[in-house]
């Protein structure tokens, strides 16, 4: 991803230059198409789709949509579970701000992130006050019509982001960008002409946005911004004509060449044609004794194109790090250790992502801590902690187990985070405890009510029970 740059001593956030602007839009878009590409191939638009051949040949378009499964697996594994958040301050409270993030769906936002993240290489989200309202909103926007503009100091300071789209008006044959471009105080809508010969007044008024910093946060999904499948489509090109042509072999098979020897169908080519045809409908031919006929077929080599293409699947997987999950190494009950080590390489990406991802919440949370404040709600974002967790089958049996053995070693609230099914440590742990005192007192009560009853309802309890046993008819008598 080519980082877009800007002169620090050059920019003035009052007073921006649209000629400047539009030199940046169209610097992105060489960008913007490779990131449409991918989510092409994410859609399914493959380069087997548009091949063509001559009319006469088989031409089959068997599309696999590896990149789809590779995104899907990687976003899943990363965010299967909403982000929770904690503090390293016991004296902060953070439910305004975890209320504010319900309000503004941030779970549904983050799951958007992660795929273009995984789809593009690069995610971008907007927060903003929608009119009428007076809490923040959330939005995910379109990778290939968002960037981010940096200082060109050694430090790469963002000033500003810009998020845009086209307008074409084919009656003047003329074309106008939209953009929104954010800075650390304002908002600007902009309407710039798609001309850079020309220079263009900013006349629009922008409007402060009381945040403290830039309102469009950006997430990487590595250093490069390289997507999950993005090196792996030349491999999934290869596999789809694979596929393609092995369809197209069994159908040029089914339509092998006759050839006959020592006789002919027809005297001139509408009898042989005929004479075809009949053949096609009876399946019989006649010939004279000395002639005779066989199909012209070709050979298959089925095992050859089994190990080739199990090769090119295999190498779609282990370049990308990303497993296959239908794949025979995932059958079966597999201990807690040894999953992990087959998920080693998709676990390290993860990593990656999670550090990238980290980086862009802390901004996020800075922001919705600003606004906050705004409200006489003071919350430090420095010490809001972001909790992820991976979506993967865990074996409970292993884990109470671990839990079991560490109990008095690890704090209780760090054994209870390891369980996926419990949202909130700290309520469970309260839960535990009233559970607990209402049980003691619940037998406190039951000892009390017998230390308090008399001894001789005790003793009468016992007589009546001889005596009840005394009344029964015996044996004997009846007899």
């Amino acid at each position: 991803m080519y980082t877009l740059t800007y002169s620090a001593e050059k920019y003035d956030e009052e007073h921006l230059n649209k000629r400047d602007i539009l030199a940046l839009i169209l610097k992105h878009e060489t960008d913007a198409e490779r990131i449409r590409r991918n989510l092409s191939y994410y859609l399914g638009d493959h380069k087997i789709n548009h091949r063509k051949k001559e009319k006469n040949l088989s031409n089959n378009k068997l599309m696999i949509n590896h990149a789809r499964d590779i995104s899907d697996t990687a976003t899943g594994f990363f965010l299967s579970s909403p982000i929770t958040y904690t503090t390293n301050d016991e004296s902060l409270n953070i439910d305004k701000l975890t209320d504010a993030f319900d309000y503004a769906s941030t779970d549904d936002v983050d799951h958007d992130n992660a795929l273009d993240m995984s789809r593009a290489g690069v995610a971008y989200e907007y927060i903003y006050v929608k009119e009428g309202e007076t809490n923040l909103s959330l939005r995910n926007l379109e990778p290939m019509n968002t960037f981010i503009v940096y200082d060109d100091t050694i430090e790469q300071n963002p000033l500003f982001a810009v998020y845009y789209y086209l307008k074409k008006d084919d009656a003047k044959s003329t074309s106008t960008f939209k953009a929104v471009v954010c800075t650390k105080n304002y908002i600007y809508n902009l309407n710039i002409q798609n001309n850079p010969g020309i220079d263009q007044s900013t006349t629009e008024t922008p409007t402060a946005h009381m945040l403290g910093d830039i309102p469009i946060v950006e997430y990487r999904n590595n250093k490069d911004c390289i997507g999950d499948f993005e090196q792996q489509k030349t491999l999934i090109d290869a596999y789809n004509t694979l596929m393609s042509d092995r369809i197209n072999d069994k159908e040029q098979f089914l339509e092998a060449l006759l050839v006959v020897y020592g006789a002919i169908l027809g005297d001139d080519q509408e009898e042989t044609i005929n004479a075809v045809n009949e053949l096609k409908k009876s399946g019989v031919l006649e010939l004279p004794d000395a002639a005779k006929a066989e199909y012209l077929t070709r050979q298959f080599d089925e095992s050859g194109i089994e190990i080739l293409k199990k090769a090119l699947k295999d190498d779609i997987y282990t370049m990308s790090h990303v497993p296959n999950l239908t794949d025979e190494n995932f059958v079966g009950n597999s201990s807690g250790v040894a999953m992990e080590y087959k998920l080693l390489g998709l676990e390290m990406i993860t990593r990656t992502k999670e550090r990238y991802y980290t980086k862009g919440l802390k901004k996020r949370i800075t922001l919705f801590c600003n606004y906050l404040g705004l409200k006489n709600i003071a919350i430090n974002p420095a010490a809001i902690i972001p909790n992820y967790s991976r979506g993967l089958p865990k074996n409970l049996l292993e884990l109470s187990q671990m839990i079991s053995n560490l109990k008095g070693t690890v704090s209780s609230k760090t054994l209870i985070s390891q369980l996926d099914f419990v949202e909130d440590p700290d309520g469970e742990i309260e839960a535990v405890k009233l559970e607990n005192e209402e049980n003691i007192k619940r037998q406190q009560e039951m000892f009390k009510l017998n230390e308090n009853l008399p001894p001789e309802d005790i003793d009468d309890d016992e007589n009546s029970t001889a005596s009840d046993k005394t009344d029964e008819p015996s044996t004997e008598d009846t007899d």
